[in-house]
């Protein structure tokens, strides 16, 4: 998305582990300069170590696997680093071949399949070449809205600048549009509740929606008949969880 604050690094870290708790093996690629979900997971010191880090298997030929560690929640994390947007720049400026398609070609491609069963990215909540090499590597977007005046406008924006052109190159699938942030009642004319109506009305939208979302009948719910509770709501156990640094539901 091409907006921040919308639980993003939260939703990856914790897709991850859903994952990892299905016996599958996965890896978390945080490429978001500012590092929340490396820092939030405790890797601190890794994302302020500018010695060894994505950098060095783009351009130097390092084996990915020498920047992957272990998260103690069963999947691994290739974290951020501190030097990250200078990373940018040298995509950027330097001659590179297929530079959107680094991720791709140095991390993705050799790991997946023979390393991982899924590959995770966190990326960077504006247009840049990190989040265009998510896009390449993954090809599978889960998409987070926030309640509020730009939820729909930032996904407009993701879809316009980012989506629809790489499209004219390769498939690029939207898995899931996930509204986050949401209050326990929907009962009342909230941002909540405007949300969930735009994205349960509009036609190119609704195969999108997981099944929490899905809501067809607004009249049994402004009668008390039907009580939803949808969304990753804003609840202080992720909050805390996060403080804690642990997916939701592993706290010691």
């Amino acid at each position: 998305m091409l907006k921040g604050g919308v639980g993003k690094s939260t939703i990856a870290v914790n897709l991850a582990r859903q994952l990892a708790a299905q016996d599958h093996d996965v890896l978390l690629i945080d490429l978001d300069p500012n590092g929340h979900a490396s820092v939030g997971l405790g890797f601190d010191d890794q994302y302020h170590n500018t010695e060894e880090t994505i950098g060095d298997v783009f351009f130097d030929d390092a084996d990915p696997t020498s920047v992957v560690y272990d998260t103690s929640y069963e999947f691994d994390i290739l974290p951020s680093s501190e030097d990250l947007e200078q990373v940018e720049r040298e995509i950027v400026v330097g001659d590179v071949f297929q530079p959107s398609a680094l991720l791709k070609r140095e991390v993705v491609d050799p790991l997946l399949g023979d390393t991982y069963d899924y590959i995770v990215t966190d990326s960077p909540a504006y247009r840049s070449r990190l989040t265009d090499n998510a896009l390449v590597a993954t090809a599978n977007l889960v998409l987070p809205l926030a309640p509020g005046n730009e939820a729909m406008a930032g996904l407009e924006r993701t879809i316009e600048r980012q989506i629809s052109p790489l499209r004219e190159h390769m498939d690029v699938d939207v898995l899931s549009l996930v509204p986050n942030m949401l209050s326990s009642r929907i009962d009342q004319q909230t941002q909540d509740r405007q949300l969930l109506e735009r994205l349960n009305s509009h036609d190119n939208l609704q195969d999108r929606i997981p099944n929490f979302a899905r809501i067809t009948d607004w009249e049994a719910v402004d009668a008390g008949d039907l009580k939803p509770s949808p969304g990753i709501r804003d609840r202080t156990s992720i909050t805390k969880a996060y403080g804690e640094r642990t997916p939701a539901g592993l706290r010691p």
